[in-house]
């Protein structure tokens, strides 16, 4: 199971390096100096997270996504990796890709939220590390960016994964910020892709 984790992980950053680097066309989204900084921002506060008191301790490599479907619909082109079965036939969809995001976004919001509810090991680091990643989750949701839709997930249902003990709660939210961290790049380059305006040639 640890292997198809990675394996996942691999492909998801192996899709992301098929995005064209931004040609510095103007920017097609009234709202990308806004956003454009809080997915940089996500990225780096869940960097540090996974580099934290959130995984301290847990001696893992093993990588949780959520699922492979935002790799899919925001990767730009077919990626041409043999080893890799996550590929992507159809033209790229820019609301597609914003759908997927968005529920990613709800998803991770509703993890970290009931995550936080949950005994912890070190309640205040941990709740300094995640509380502006939630933060800026929300802004993230509101950004025009994000296509307005109905949540697909919600704080009740991602509470269903806190059902350990301390450690091993600890452990999966270790293993879901690393997840997220991967996920964060194929964002962040979607994102550029979207408001470069390459998607529309």
């Amino acid at each position: 199971m640890a292997n198809f984790h990675l394996y996942l992980a691999g492909c998801a950053l192996l899709l992301t390096l098929g995005w064209p680097s931004s040609t510095g066309l103007p920017l097609h989204t009234d709202n990308y100096a806004q956003c454009a900084p809080l997915f940089r921002g996500l990225l780096e506060n869940i960097k540090n997270a996974t580099n934290s008191s959130v995984c301290y301790g847990i001696i893992s490599d093993r990588v949780e996504m959520r699922t492979a479907e935002t790799s899919l619909a925001c990767a730009p082109t077919l990626n041409e990796n043999p080893g890799c079965k996550m590929q992507r036939n159809s033209p790229f969809s820019k609301s597609e890709c914003l759908s997927n995001i968005r529920k990613d976004l709800v998803y991770y919001e509703g993890a970290i939220s009931s995550y936080l509810k949950t005994p912890l090991r070190s309640p205040e680091n941990e709740e300094a590390l995640l509380r502006p990643t939630l933060d800026i989750i929300k802004s993230l949701k509101n950004c025009s960016l994000m296509p307005n839709e109905e949540n697909d997930s919600s704080e009740k249902d991602a509470a269903q994964m806190w059902v350990k003990n301390i450690f091993d709660n600890r452990l999966e939210m270790c293993k879901m910020m690393k997840g997220f961290y991967v996920r964060t790049i194929t964002i962040n380059r979607a994102v550029g892709y979207i408001t470069s305006g390459d998607h529309m040639k």
